[in-house]
C-alpha cells in the first residue's frame, strides 16, 4: 500500500450534503438523491464524480462511530453559475494528500481504510491533516462491482 503524494489544486464542488455518523450511514439516500439529478449541472469539468466528506475538528483524536459528519455527492465545476435548485456549492482548498487507488467492491473498502489509517499513516513521515477527505469515482468506478476502481484521497501534513 503505497500512495503517491500530490497537492491538489482549488476544485470547485457543486452537489448534495447530508449529515450522517458511521453508526447511521446514509451514502445510499445522499447518492440516490443527487444521481437523478446531476446532469442538471451544465458546467461540470468531466464525468468523474467526487464523494466528499467533512469531519468535525479532531473527528479521529476520539473515534466513535456516532460522531457526525457531512458527506457530499458533488462534481467539478468551472463556476458557481447557474446552481441547480436544492444544490449547493463548496470550495475544496488546495493541500497535501496522500492519494491511494482502491480496487474492489464497497464491502471490502473498511479493510482497506483501516489499513491506511492504523498501518501507512503511523508509519509514514505524514500526520492526518484537518481538512476534507474525498474520493474521485472515475469512468472505471462501478458500484458495488469487485472490479471497481477509485481514488481515495486522505489529506496529509508534515510530521
Amino acid at each position: 500500500m503505497t500512495p503517491r503524494v500530490e497537492t491538489t489544486n482549488e476544485k470547485k464542488l457543486v452537489g448534495k450534503k447530508l449529515l450522517m455518523s458511521y453508526a447511521d450511514y446514509r451514502i445510499g439516500e445522499l447518492w440516490s438523491g443527487f444521481m437523478p439529478r446531476r446532469k442538471e449541472i451544465t458546467n461540470s469539468l468531466s464525468n468523474d464524480l467526487i464523494s466528499l466528506v467533512v469531519y468535525q475538528p479532531n473527528h479521529f483524536d476520539n473515534f466513535n462511530p456516532t460522531n457526525e459528519f457531512y458527506r457530499w455527492a458533488t462534481v467539478e465545476v468551472a463556476d458557481f453559475v447557474d446552481l441547480p435548485d436544492e444544490m449547493e456549492r463548496y470550495v475544496l482548498s488546495s493541500g497535501l494528500y496522500a492519494v491511494f487507488h482502491y480496487i474492489g467492491s464497497s464491502t471490502g473498502i473498511s479493510i482497506f481504510y483501516q489499513n491506511i489509517f492504523n498501518v501507512w499513516l503511523p508509519s509514514s513521515e505524514y500526520h492526518l491533516d484537518d481538512r476534507p477527505h474525498f474520493e474521485i469515482l472515475g469512468e472505471k468506478y462501478k458500484n458495488n462491482d469487485p472490479l471497481s476502481e477509485e481514488d481515495i484521497w486522505i489529506p496529509i501534513k508534515p510530521k
